[in-house]
């Protein structure tokens, strides 16, 4: 059996799809459902059952698991980058974490967890996946701080050899409907041209960046997930790993790509930054992704351009799931 964790989610029900276009059936989805329309992403898939996420938490810490597992993909977290509660975080992101990853290593299961390229805070320090470099990072908010606690605990505890962390870097695509504000550019851009017919974007407070070019590194979810599996055969490879293109590219980049994959011409507002994200906003990543290549991952990453087309054309303009 795989457990999935976050399996409703973005990433975590396009992890289930890919596993599912393989012949892999036998799956456990652990989630919260809650009150918004992820279960909606459950639609298409094919998996043995289905747990709440305190359920299936009562359950192994209780040691009542008794199947063989073979691999965890721990991808449910609370993701959002302006959640202010501590507490919730460091119970949902942190402590989950840790009660999984023994859990997994007790089973002698693979465990694969997602990180966040929200560790890096401003990038002073670079994007560079070198576990010597984890105690300098300094994430600008608490949901970055609640990743980099795990990946410290991890390491501090030597289990960072026998596990994968993985730093997801501005991953957009299918399946991500339900996100609300959490929602990838791409989306929330193509509701805007639908209903408005141009695009917001911030102005730029950095004089080193004119208004659109900050960058990013923008990754397609499909390539996301083709990074994430390549970890569930590569067991010789543990430790963290960046997932991103290895690509920065400015929003204006993606805009125009978005214009064009709608067959419009581009219509750009540029809106003043709340003042609560200005002291906290990336105006630059872009992930190294040196390690996961030289681990073995060789399949090539699909261009920003042919990606937006994908998500646009096949998914947003027929509200297709995976």
């Amino acid at each position: 059996m795989i457990i999935v964790t976050g399996g409703s989610g973005f990433i975590g029900s396009a992890v289930v799809a890919a596993l599912n276009a393989k012949g892999v059936k036998d799956i456990l989805i652990v989630d919260i459902l809650g009150k918004d329309e992820k279960w909606k992403n459950l639609r298409n898939l094919a998996y043995t059952d289905y747990l709440e996420s305190d359920n299936f938490h009562e359950i192994i810490t209780a040691d009542k698991f008794f199947l063989p597992v073979e691999a965890v993909f721990h991808l449910g977290a609370c993701s959002s980058t302006t959640e202010l509660d501590a507490s919730y975080l460091i119970r949902n992101n942190f402590e989950y974490s840790k009660t999984l990853a023994n859990f997994a290593l007790e089973k002698k299961a693979r465990f694969i967890y997602a990180s966040s390229a929200a560790t890096y805070g401003d990038g002073e320090k670079g994007f560079c996946d070198d576990e010597a470099m984890l105690s300098q990072l300094q994430p600008l908010n608490m949901y970055g701080y609640s990743k980099q606690m795990f990946d410290l605990w991890a390491q501090n505890n030597g289990m960072a050899k026998k596990i994968v962390g993985l730093k997801y870097f501005n991953v957009f695509g299918p399946n991500e409907y339900h996100k609300a504000d959490m929602r990838s550019f791409v989306i929330k851009g193509f509701q805007q041209i639908k209903q408005t017919g141009k695009v917001k974007l911030f102005k730029s407070y950095n004089p080193q960046y004119k208004d659109g070019c900050q960058m990013r590194d923008f990754l397609y979810v499909k390539d996301a997930v083709e990074m994430t599996l390549f970890f569930l055969d590569a067991k010789k490879s543990n430790g963290i790993f960046n997932v991103g293109s290895g690509r920065a590219r400015t929003w204006l980049d993606l805009t125009n790509a978005l214009f064009a994959a709608m067959k419009r011409l581009p219509n750009i507002e540029y809106t003043d930054m709340p003042d609560v994200l200005r002291d906290k906003y990336q105006y630059f990543t872009q992930a190294d992704i040196g390690k996961i290549r030289g681990a073995g991952y060789k399949k090539e990453i699909t261009s920003l351009e042919d990606a937006v087309k994908d998500y646009v054309q096949n998914y947003l303009m027929t509200e297709k799931y995976l």
